[in-house]
């Protein structure tokens, strides 16, 4: 790649100092017309070539990419091609660099839609709003009776020893009760499962309006499984029996991973195997419509980690889906398939054994008490801050001088917590880790189960620790796991096998990566090497399967895969990753790979206030415990469960507004520009995202997901929304520069990524989402680009940085290409 240097009188500059890169002169004046002898068509590409390249187009054999275009440059170009070839994509650049190749491609596209054919999504009703917004009350009660339980058990034990005398009591017969139904896995799925039984009697699958009584019992349906945790930790090992209650038809033998359809809609046959965090919804919103559908794995496939089958799909016997695909319509026997949207790559791998792997039943067993072990490893944490807490309400007389008591013990307390549960962490997982080796084993066996629960266990981690990590300590924290690691490396969110992976010097590994996590097939279990290389970088939501790799200087983007093999310094985009072209940002090296001391201390004393909104978290529950302490006093039992609800909900506005506050105080107003890694915005934000993921997302975000008070908060923290928006995910890093308009839709699980921290310098730009624009499931949309109004990207979709969408158009894929799938309506279930 080429750069383009131009001579300018002189640098405009802002009032700070700095260099105004908006008011640099662009395209160049002095950029040549294209030659004639182009025929019409290209020298109408040439013109857009030039108008991004801002470089003159001398001939039709020239490469986009050898005069200097990267991946924004190409989504730059494709917006502007899709002014007249509105499904031409970002991969078809790639495809076609050279200018004549390309304008021929473009000469024999055809549009598949003419203007003004599209749908036009209406925004969601104001009585599905009110319906949320009623339903909300009972809905929370359900959490703020396990709450209530919390207290009564703690009150219970206390008493047990003087000075205790002014926390509330209960019978014991009726906390047994309480807990067996709303403490263990098994009440809190019987209670799920019946709820959602009775709730959506009788549905089908098919298409059905956004905000109508349907789409009501759905989402309630799921907001009380939420609500009561129907599968935490301690309920993962009996996962299969949960998706039988709620109408599954679940085979024998099935390596179940991953949470069922709360509509109960799918049939897996014996043996197949599903690996974490693979979406089987079987339902998603697009636009004004509510696609519910079907889904069929077929005896002994096996559906690889995060990925995500479209309502109406079928998987034949033994084929095999690699991770991070998204599955519309058949996938045939014996297929391996890959991708978003997913392709055939090949037929059945013969990397796993043929014969059934053996499954001893004690093994069953192991993972049940492994599943209630780590669930108890948190409350046991708890339970300890609890006591030293507890020294503050000893020998009070009222609740008053109690709660003020416990606020003086609060942060020994919260710190003693977060002590114990971290070191227990370390100790289990290094204990975990002995004889862990690479290979392939039974899933039923020792090293299956050590796998299983170690990353069920730093799964866990993530979020009751969350403050560790993108942080100074995070390297010393996967050291202390027993990962291997350089110096200078920056890790964030990430979900590994700690004694099966390598990061080298330098290496970068961004939000929600996932490394070294096994693979399933059979009853097998295949474990793996993972080597990130010396300033690697590992984007958002990326996966480094078993035996795979990040080359030195190489870079996988956002929600793609690391490739088996891959040379020093290249990059790959998606799952299967391809090559990708791009351009490496130069930043000063003080403030990317090489801080002087003084940085390091100051980004060191801004991550200690993180342990801010960890208090404040334990502060909120604490004033809970106490309010529902009154209640009981005052109302009795009875009453106070009647308005937990109400409490519950009030103190998830006051962990709403505390956050707002905190984002406007810490960070203040975000606009579009670049930062480097060692400079205090960087950690400012990092700090209001503490606030976000401690206080807001417990609270409120995520019981809030898809109700007009997410809007609300969203719009509180300077996101531009408007009315009848459905917005299922928090996720929105710099709200400021996110726009949303009437009637939109953003699905569970997306992301709208306003900054990428390629080369260590975090660049943001603005993201919008126009008029009934919809955003798919697990989707990730970059910094700079659009979805035009009206338009559709499908799920497990990514919109590359500075691609625009254009109007009423349907997109899907990783990247995102021409959904000619969906014209054949193969999303939808009959079945």
């Amino acid at each position: 790649m080429v750069p383009l240097l131009a001579v300018v009188d002189e640098l405009p500059v802002r009032t700070s100092g700095k260099v105004d890169r908006a008011a640099l002169p662009w395209p160049l004046p002095n950029v040549e017309l294209p030659a004639t002898d182009f025929s019409p068509g290209e020298a109408w590409l040439a013109q857009q070539w030039q108008a991004v390249l801002g470089m003159p187009v001398t001939g039709n054999k020239v490469d986009f990419f050898d005069l200097g275009g990267g991946s924004l440059a190409a989504a730059q170009l494709v917006s502007r091609i899709r002014t007249r070839v509105p499904e031409f994509s970002v991969a078809d650049i790639y495809d076609v660099p050279r200018l004549g190749a390309m304008a021929k491609a473009l000469g024999a596209a055809i549009h598949q839609e003419e203007a003004g054919e599209f749908h036009r999504p209406a925004p969601t009703p104001r009585r599905m709003q009110w319906m949320q917004s009623i339903l909300g009350v009972p809905l929370f009660i359900l959490s703020g009776i396990r709450w209530m339980l919390y207290l009564l058990t703690a009150s219970a034990i206390l008493q047990l020893t003087p000075g205790f005398e002014v926390l509330p009591d209960a019978p014991w017969p009726v906390l047994v009760i309480g807990l067996l139904l709303f403490a263990t896995p098994f009440g809190r799925m019987v209670i799920a499962a019946c709820s959602a039984r009775i709730l959506l009697a009788g549905l089908k699958p098919g298409d059905y309006p956004r905000g109508g009584w349907v789409h009501v019992r759905l989402w309630l349906a799921e907001q009380i499984a939420d609500q009561v945790d129907a599968v935490g930790l301690a309920g993962a090992p009996w996962i299969g029996y949960y998706a039988r209650a709620l109408g599954a038809r679940i085979g024998s033998g099935v390596d179940l991973h991953a949470l069922p359809p709360i509509t109960g809609m799918l049939e897996i046959g014996d043996g197949a195997a599903i690996e974490p965090e693979v979406d089987l919804s079987g339902y998603w919103i697009d636009g004004d419509v509510v696609r519910i559908g079907g889904i069929r794995i077929g005896a002994e496939a096996t559906v690889g980690s995060r990925s995500t089958l479209a309502p109406g799909t079928r998987i034949g016997r033994r084929a095999a889906i690699a991770p991070g695909s998204a599955v519309f319509g058949r996938v045939r026997a014996d297929q391996t398939w890959a991708g978003s949207p997913a392709e055939r790559i090949g037929g059945r791998s013969g990397r796993w054994p043929a014969e059934r792997a053996p499954a001893p039943t004690r093994w069953v067993w192991a993972y049940a008490a492994s599943g209630l072990g780590l669930a108890l490893l948190p409350l046991l944490a708890f339970a300890v801050g609890g006591l030293v807490v507890a020294r503050g309400v000893a020998g009070t007389d009222a609740l008053p001088a109690a709660f003020g008591g416990a606020l003086l013990w609060l942060v020994p307390g919260v710190l003693v917590a977060g002590v114990v549960f971290a070191v227990t962490v370390l100790v289990a997982v290094r204990l975990l880790s002995i004889g862990l080796r690479e290979g392939i084993h039974p899933v039923r066996s020792r090293i299956g189960w050590q796998a299983w629960t170690i990353e069920r266990l730093l799964d866990s981690a993530r979020t009751i620790l969350f403050p560790l990590y993108s942080s100074l300590f995070t390297p010393v924290w996967l050291r202390m796991l027993g990962a291997r690691v350089g110096h200078d490396v920056e890790a964030s969110t990430v979900l590994l096998l700690p004694s099966m992976t390598r990061i080298e010097d330098g290496a970068f590994l961004a939000d929600d990566t996932m490394v070294a996590s096994y693979e399933l097939r059979g009853g097998w279990m295949r474990l793996g090497e993972v080597r990130i290389g010396k300033r690697a970088f590992l984007g958002n939501s990326g996966m480094a399967a078993p035996g795979h790799r990040v080359p030195r200087d190489g870079l996988v983007a956002v929600l793609s895969a690391a490739p088996a093999k891959a040379k020093a310094g290249s990059s790959w985009l998606g799952s299967p990753a391809v090559r990708l072209r791009r351009l490496s940002a130069e930043g000063d090296q003080s403030r990317t790979y090489q801080p002087p001391p003084r940085l390091r201390v100051a980004r060191a004393l801004w991550e200690l206030c993180r342990i801010v909104p960890v208090v404040v978290t334990c502060a909120i529950g604490l004033l809970v415990l106490f309010t529902l302490a009154a209640m009981i006093d005052v109302l009795g039992l009875v009453g106070a469960v009647l308005l937990s609800g109400l409490v519950m909900m009030i103190a998830g506005a006051l962990a709403a507004g505390i956050s707002t506050i905190a984002k406007w105080l810490i960070v203040g107003p975000i606009r579009v520009g670049e930062h480097p890694l060692w400079s205090s915005f960087v950690w400012r934000t990092e700090v209001s995202d503490t606030f976000t993921e401690m206080v807001a997302a417990p609270w409120f975000a995520r019981a809030a997901a898809g109700t007009p008070a997410l809007a609300v908060w969203l719009r509180s923290l300077g996101a531009t929304i408007g009315r009848g928006v459905w917005c299922d995910s928090y996720w929105l890093p710099e709200p400021d520069l996110v726009t949303l308009g009437d009637g939109s839709t953003v699905n569970r699980g997306c992301v709208v990524q306003t900054h990428l921290f390629h080369d260590r310098i975090m660049s943001m730009d603005t993201v919008e989402l126009d008029t009934g624009a919809t955003l798919g499931p697990h989707s990730v949309i970059l910094p700079a680009a659009s979805i035009g109004a009206h338009a559709t990207v499908g799920p497990a979709s990514l919109v590359m940085r500075g691609e625009s969408v254009p109007v009423g158009s349907r997109w899907s894929g990783n990247p995102i290409g021409p959904w000619r799938a969906v014209k054949a309506r193969a999303y939808q279930s009959t079945s």
